[in-house]
């Protein structure tokens, strides 16, 4: 039976996560940290607004805007009347571009009327996902250090998120016992990113192939998150999971534009997943947010559905030369560590020399120095001991922020 909210007489102070009148905010709320990447992003964004001169690596957003073709034909669209809702599923159109997208570049042939769904980026993929997979009770393995969402996010649902270190010695990846270890006659998934957010591993199709082992053996899911797919340095190429033997009836692909191609503020991706799971997302899309945005799919046809162009591919090679500039810069300081990431545009600092926390070197960066990063405990405790730095910022900014880097590690 449903309890009654107490409300206060005005003589009491309210308890936690209650608003003055008693009111409550959900537990599933009061429980979850806030989004460390967002909520900085927000704070240097703030800072900027007051005249604070701050550098900002902390969220995953590129200096470049979106390539003018992608939004030129995103404004067409909105100026020939393409404003009204879509099919939850998205366009048609929308999800063909994704299916030669899949084909041209990852090597899978999928139906788009039966095995892909638009969504808003991958973190709504996400949510689709956990909800069509994931009973309350069930558990989700998923990496420590990982992406800040993934496990508020399965929180959220009633599932339980079971994290599996990942191992410094194995080059940030899981031990294919240590996956084995953690499965329960719960466990329903397994969640992973590659290329990995926040270390810069790129899974090789051995690894990939021990995860795939787990999830046969066990008749687990895999929700593969792939956002930064399209970006791998130093000649390595990024593999789907979907492709490994006996994952195509097993695995949900989560990909998207936000960070390939500079459109974050677009909210535009895609699944792909079997027919019933898929089935089960267009039904929650139906509920939840009705459909994604009509000109973003118009956007996002031609992002994915062309060969990348010039405008991106030349994106791409100035990322990647920022990153090594950026990596390479961090690596020279004393106490920290700074490899080249594998792929995705993130520097992984050891800091773990400087004698500091992440957490307090972080706050000292940003208040001290006004260098806005992410602490490397927000990504779980495997995380500790390191900062994560976004690399593809301004060159101007770059070079501001590795001198004002140097200031706080030397002072």
């Amino acid at each position: 039976m449903a309890q009654t909210a107490k409300r206060t007489t005005g003589d009491e102070a309210p308890g936690p996560g209650a608003s003055p009148d008693g009111l409550q905010i959900a537990r599933r709320i009061r429980e979850a940290p806030t989004s460390a990447t967002v909520q900085i992003a927000d704070e240097a964004k703030m800072l900027r607004r007051e005249g604070v001169d701050v550098v900002d690596f902390s969220a995953g957003r590129a200096a470049e805007a979106t390539p003018e073709h992608i939004c030129r034909v995103a404004s067409e669209a909105l100026l020939s009347g393409d404003t009204h809702q879509t099919m939850a599923q998205g366009k048609p159109e929308y999800r063909e571009a994704c299916a030669r997208k899949l084909l041209r570049e990852n090597g899978i042939e999928a139906d788009p009327q039966r095995e892909v769904v638009a969504t808003f980026g991958c973190k709504n993929g996400l949510t689709l996902a956990v909800l069509s997979t994931v009973n309350p009770g069930e558990e989700v393995i998923l990496e420590d250090p990982g992406f800040v969402s993934y496990a508020p996010t399965i929180r959220f649902f009633g599932g339980v998120p079971v994290p599996v270190p990942l191992r410094p010695d194995q080059g940030h990846r899981w031990r294919e016992e240590d996956l084995r270890a953690a499965v329960t006659e719960r466990t329903r998934a397994i969640l992973f990113c590659s290329p990995h957010n926040p270390t810069g591993a790129v899974h090789t199709p051995e690894e990939l192939d021990a995860i795939a082992r787990v999830a046969r053996d066990h008749d687990l899911y895999v929700i593969s998150d792939e956002i930064y797919e399209r970006i791998t340095w130093d000649g390595r190429r990024h593999t789907s999971i979907a492709t490994r033997p006996g994952m195509e009836g097993r695995s949900i692909t989560l990909m998207g534009l936000t960070k390939t191609a500079s459109m974050g503020g677009w909210r535009i991706g895609f699944a792909y997943a079997p027919p019933p799971v898929v089935d089960a997302m267009i039904t929650l899309q139906q509920h939840l947010a009705t459909c994604v945005g009509s000109f973003a799919q118009a956007g996002g046809e031609v992002a994915f559905g062309e060969e990348p162009g010039p405008a991106l591919t030349g994106m791409w090679k100035e990322w990647e030369d920022r990153c090594r500039f950026m990596c390479g810069e961090l690596d020279a300081l004393p106490g920290v560590s700074c490899p080249m990431p594998e792929g995705g545009f993130y520097g992984w600092a050891d800091i773990r020399g400087t004698g500091e926390t992440s957490l307090e070197l972080a706050e000292r960066l940003l208040r001290d120095h006004h260098v806005a990063v992410v602490p490397g405990s927000a990504f779980g405790p495997q995380g500790e001991g390191y900062l994560r730095i976004t690399c593809v910022k301004s060159r101007e900014d770059l070079e501001k922020g590795v001198q004002r880097f140097k200031e706080a590690i030397r002072a």
